[in-house]
């Protein structure tokens, strides 16, 4: 059987107005979801099995053709999010019109919240919910075999005109069972970031799930339990990176420093194999602390990203974000005195939040002196309490989220939270903030100061443009 996995073009991303600065350029993330199914699928089947990332390789629908009639695969696995969901339908629509036996799998965040209407979208013929490895397997074992299907968790197709959904598969608690993600099935040197010291960078998951409660999040489909992988599994996986020429990391996991004993472990791991890497993680300021960041930095974790979101504590609390101003700018303080850089991440137009709050949060970015800020239009994402809460309030007139996924249509632009700003306003904010902080003399002497190289130099004279050309 041949199978093809695809991360589809980006053509038509819904965006919205948040333009990225210091964010993912092009060919940034490997595509960790289908990397996995495919490394699981290395490992257990003898099936052909290829990834094709299509935003890493540059290539568009007209080339996509090609490769489609080129290759006739059995069956195409394509990740969908809500956000790319007009790319998707691009995809199965070319592959469709091309090879029409071909049977489309689709899986990811998307497919979870909204079953019903992704099953309907013409073309689709399975999808996989929730984590998928065992559930794409067994469904290519099966695949023409209703009867088996049905007793198969984690699928939704139709039969004689009804949706069959067989009910979510139980998390997976053993990550370390899984194979490593198949990155060698991909163009490794293409992957790069802006704030990375080397090239070419990877993406790792060493943790699923996060326990925490923020109001805006919106990744239901790895639930709210954590499940970790050893640190043994961990730093297997580094190794075998570095085997692959990677010696740079963004641990992708929603908050990597929850048990902390597991982090030390990691660190101390990696100090005995003598790995020459450089990694970042995303933590939260209140489960790290002094001692935590020396092992840290004493195993060559050069960066941390924290979501802040705001300087304003009623709205950290609307977030429900369980931080405080205070501890921000505690381990802000004790992440640089370390010697770690630091990403903040924040959001304007929140709930609630008028133009005073903006300013705070403007002015606290500015104070706590990060490396990096990433600064994003809040916009309230499918499924999550914030978007049932602006439903239910009447600031969100109508579920512009599920009448998408009926109909998906290209144009579409979702709606921020219009309380007390268009989106014209918030834009004008975004561009304001986003040029008050990196066209600072004093932060701009800083990063001339710490660059190492001429790929690094080019980089930050990219991002630099997109600052100077935003407009207000």
């Amino acid at each position: 059987m041949k199978i093809l996995l695809i991360n589809p073009p980006s053509e038509n991303e819904l965006l919205g107005n948040n333009p990225s600065i210091i964010g993912e350029e092009r060919g940034y993330n490997p595509p960790l979801g289908i990397l996995y199914i495919a490394g699981y699928l290395e490992k257990y089947t003898d099936y052909d099995v290829e990834v094709l990332d299509t935003q890493a390789e540059e290539i568009g629908y007209d080339r996509l053709k090609g490769i489609i009639l080129s290759k006739l695969p059995d069956v195409v696995g394509i990740t969908a999010m809500t956000f790319t969901l007009i790319d998707v339908i691009k995809v199965i629509n070319l592959v469709k019109s091309v090879h029409q036996t071909a049977k489309i799998v689709l899986g990811g965040p998307h497919v979870h919240i909204y079953p019903e209407e992704t099953i309907h979208i013409p073309g689709v013929d399975f999808l996989v919910l929730g984590e998928g490895e065992i559930t794409f397997k067994e469904l290519t074992e099966n695949i023409d075999d209703k009867a088996r299907l049905r007793n198969i968790p984690g699928l939704v197709f139709k039969e004689d005109g009804r949706i069959i959904n067989t009910g979510a598969r139980p998390l997976n608690d053993d990550l370390d069972s899984l194979p490593f993600p198949a990155r060698h099935m991909t163009p490794i040197r293409k992957y790069s970031s802006l704030m990375a010291k080397r090239t070419p960078i990877t993406t790792m998951f060493t943790s699923r799930g996060c326990p925490y409660r923020c109001t805006f999040c919106d990744r239901p489909h790895l639930g709210k339990s954590f499940r970790a992988r050893s640190a043994l599994n961990v730093v297997d996986e580094m190794e075998a990176c570095v085997k692959l020429g990677i010696r740079e990391f963004l641990i992708y996991d929603d908050t990597f420093t929850i048990d902390r004993q597991r982090v030390i472990e990691v660190c101390n791991e990696i100090i005995r194999r003598k790995l020459t890497i450089g990694w970042d993680i995303r933590a939260r300021v209140n489960n790290i602390d002094k001692d935590l960041l020396k092992k840290l930095k004493e195993a060559n974790c050069e960066r941390i990203h924290y979501g802040v979101e705001s300087g304003n504590p009623e709205i950290l609390k609307i977030l429900n974000k369980g931080i405080t101003v205070d501890r921000v700018r505690t381990t802000f303080r004790e992440t640089k005195e370390t010697g770690i850089s630091v990403l903040a991440y924040f959001m304007i137009g929140c709930p609630r939040e008028t133009k005073k709050e903006i300013m705070e949060t403007i002015a606290f970015a500015k104070e706590l002196k990060p490396d990096f800020v990433h600064i994003t239009i809040f916009t309230p994402f499918p499924a999550t309490e914030i978007y049932k809460m602006g439903l239910k309030e009447g600031i969100i007139k109508n579920d512009f989220w599920r009448e998408f996924a009926r109909n998906p249509t290209k144009g579409f632009q979702p709606q921020c939270w219009e309380e007390h700003f268009t989106r014209e306003e918030l834009q004008e904010l975004l561009v304001y903030a986003y040029k008050s902080f990196y066209t600072r003399p004093s932060y701009i002497l800083k990063r001339l100061t710490h660059i190492r190289s001429i790929g690094e130099f080019r980089r930050m004279a990219r991002a630099g443009l997109k600052v100077f050309g935003m407009q207000s």
